[in-house]
C-alpha cells in the first residue's frame, strides 16, 4: 500500500470503526477516536509534500493494480502539481471539522464523525484517481455521506435540501458517465486518463464531450445558473457540513475541468471558452449583488462562494499560466476562508440559534476574541492583501487584464462587491452597541473554538504572506497542461 492509498483509506477505516460505536454514551471515546483518526489521516499526507519532486509534470507516487479486469478498470492513483495541495487541504480541513463538532453534536456522534472521515477519504480519492472509472466512483460516492450529513443533522427543511443536493449533482453526472463510456470505447477499452488525453478526436466529438463534462462539473462548482441548490443546502446543513461542502466539495467540479474538459477536449475548450468566461463573470458580478441583499448569514456566505468560484473558472479558461495557477490558488484559499466563515457562523448559531443578521449587533462587546478572528476571515473573504483570499484573485485579475482589459475590469469589480457584502455583514453583526438581549448573554469562545479558528487563521495568513510553496508545486504541471491544449489546437 502506497502513500496515496494510505491517504485515502486511513480516514475511511477510522470512519468505519467509528460506526461500530453504536451508543451515544460512548460519545467521549468516539470524539477522541475521530480526532486521532483525522490527525493520523493528515500525517500520512505530509510525506506527499516532502517527497514531491518539483520541475516535473509527471504523475508521482503512482499506484496501479487491476480492479475490474474484465473491463480493464484499474485502481490507478497518482498526483501531480495540480492535485497535490487538494489532498493536503482535504485532510487538514477534516481535523478542523472534528474539533468543530466536538461539543455541538450530541446525538449519533459516531455516525456524524464517521461520515466526515469517510467523506474525507472519498474526496482524496477523487483528487488521486487517474483511471476514469475510478474517478467516477469516488466522485459519486462522495454524495452518500454528505447526503446523510445534511439529512440527519441538518435544519428544519433538511430532507428537501438533501434531496435537492443529491438530485442536482447526480443528474449532472449522468452525462459524464456517458462520456466516460464513449472514451472507453474510443480508446480501445481503456479508462487510462493519460491515454484519453492523447486521443485524436474530431471537432463535433470534442464539443459533445465538453458539454457532457460541463453538465457534471458546472453543477458541482456550482456555476451560474445551476447554482440554486447551494444556498438551500448551506442553510439546512450542519455547520461542519457547510464547511466541508464549501471548502472541498465545490473544488471537485473545478478540478474536473483541469483533468477532463481541457486536456481531453482542448479544441472545444478553446472554442467555448467565451461561454465559460461569460458564465463566470455573471457569477462574479450578479451573484455578488445577490449576496448583498441576504438577511441570512449562511446564505450570504453561500452566494459569496459561488462568486469566488467564478474566479476559478474564469482563470482556467483564459488559458494562461497566471490564470490557471491563479484559479488553483483561489481554490485552495477559498478552502481555508470559506470553512472559517461558516465555522464562525456556527459559533454564533450554537449560542443564539439564529442565522439572521438582524438577531445580532455589537457582538464585539461581548466576544472580543471571537470578533478579532471574524474580522480576519471577513477581510480574507473580501480579498485583503496579506491574506489567502487576495493571492488567487489578484493572479486571475492580472491574467484577465492581459487577455482583455474589460474582462479584467469586470473581474476586478467583484472585489468591490465582495468588500461590500462581507464588511456590511460584519458591521451589522459585530460592531456598534449591544442592542439585543441575546448578544448581552454571549460568552467569548472557549479553548476548543479558539484552537479551531487559530488553525484556519494561521493557514489564511501563511498563504497570504508567503504563497510561493503553493505556486512552486503547481507551476510545471500547469505549464504542461497549457502546452498540451495549445499544441492540440495547432494540430
Amino acid at each position: 500500500m502506497g502513500l496515496l492509498s494510505l491517504a485515502i483509506w486511513t480516514p475511511i477505516v477510522f470512519g468505519v470503526v467509528l460506526l461500530a460505536f453504536g451508543r451515544d454514551d460512548q460519545a467521549r471515546l468516539v470524539r477522541w477516536v475521530a480526532l486521532i483518526g483525522a490527525i493520523v489521516s493528515f500525517a500520512v499526507t505530509l510525506p506527499l509534500y516532502s517527497g514531491f519532486q518539483l520541475g516535473t509534470a509527471a504523475m508521482q507516487f503512482v499506484e496501479k493494480a487491476p480492479w475490474i479486469e474484465r473491463f480493464n478498470v484499474n485502481y490507478h492513483l497518482g498526483v501531480d502539481g495540480i492535485s497535490l495541495w487538494f489532498v493536503l487541504l482535504t485532510a487538514f480541513i477534516n481535523i478542523v471539522i472534528v474539533i468543530a463538532g466536538w461539543e455541538v453534536i450530541t446525538r449519533r456522534v459516531n455516525q456524524y464523525m464517521g461520515a466526515f472521515l469517510i467523506l474525507s477519504g472519498l474526496m482524496i480519492g477523487v483528487f488521486c484517481a487517474i483511471d476514469g472509472m475510478l474517478f467516477y466512483v469516488f466522485f459519486e460516492a462522495t454524495l452518500i455521506p454528505m447526503y446523510l450529513i445534511i439529512g440527519i443533522w441538518g435544519g428544519p427543511n433538511k430532507i428537501y435540501a438533501a434531496f435537492k443536493f443529491f438530485l442536482y449533482t447526480l443528474l449532472g453526472s449522468l452525462l459524464m458517465l456517458i462520456a466516460l463510456i464513449f472514451l472507453y470505447a474510443k480508446s480501445g477499452g481503456s479508462f487510462d486518463l493519460a491515454l484519453w488525453h492523447q486521443l485524436p478526436l474530431g471537432s463535433t466529438t470534442q464539443t459533445l464531450l465538453f458539454f457532457a463534462f460541463l453538465a457534471a462539473f458546472s453543477v458541482k462548482v456550482p456555476m451560474w445558473p445551476v447554482h440554486t441548490w447551494l444556498p438551500d443546502v448551506h442553510v439546512e446543513a450542519p455547520t461542519g457540513g457547510s464547511a466541508v461542502l464549501a471548502a472541498i466539495m465545490l473544488k471537485l467540479g473545478a478540478y474536473g475541468f483541469l483533468r477532463f474538459s481541457m486536456p481531453i477536449a482542448p479544441d472545444a475548450a478553446r472554442e467555448w471558452a467565451w461561454l465559460i468566461i461569460a458564465l463566470s463573470l455573471i457569477a462574479v458580478i450578479y451573484v455578488g449583488l445577490v449576496a448583498l441583499v441576504q438577511r441570512d448569514m449562511k446564505k450570504l456566505v453561500a452566494y459569496s462562494s459561488v462568486a469566488h468560484m467564478g474566479f476559478v473558472t474564469l482563470g482556467f479558461f483564459i488559458f494562461s499560466d497566471l490564470g490557471v495557477a491563479g484559479g488553483i490558488v483561489q481554490m485552495i484559499a477559498h478552502g481555508f476562508v470559506s470553512a472559517a466563515m461558516f465555522l464562525c457562523i456556527g459559533v454564533l448559531y450554537d449560542r443564539v440559534h439564529s442565522r439572521e443578521i438582524a438577531s445580532y449587533g455589537g457582538v464585539v462587546n461581548t466576544m472580543p476574541k471571537f470578533a478579532a478572528f471574524a474580522l480576519l476571515f471577513v477581510m480574507a473573504n473580501a480579498g485583503l492583501p496579506g491574506t489567502a483570499g487576495f493571492v488567487g484573485e489578484w493572479m486571475v485579475i492580472l491574467a484577465a487584464v492581459k487577455a482583455n482589459f474589460w474582462l479584467g475590469f469586470g473581474a476586478a469589480s467583484a472585489l468591490i462587491f465582495g468588500a461590500a457584502y462581507t464588511l456590511w455583514m460584519f458591521k451589522r453583526v459585530y460592531l456598534g452597541p449591544v442592542t439585543n438581549q441575546n448578544v448581552k448573554k454571549l460568552t467569548d469562545i472557549n479553548s476548543r473554538e479558539f484552537l479551531m479558528l487559530t488553525l484556519l487563521a494561521v493557514a489564511v495568513l501563511y498563504m497570504g504572506i508567503y504563497p510561493k510553496p503553493f505556486t512552486d508545486v503547481m507551476d510545471t504541471s500547469v505549464a504542461e497542461l497549457l502546452k498540451h491544449v495549445a499544441l492540440s489546437k495547432l494540430n
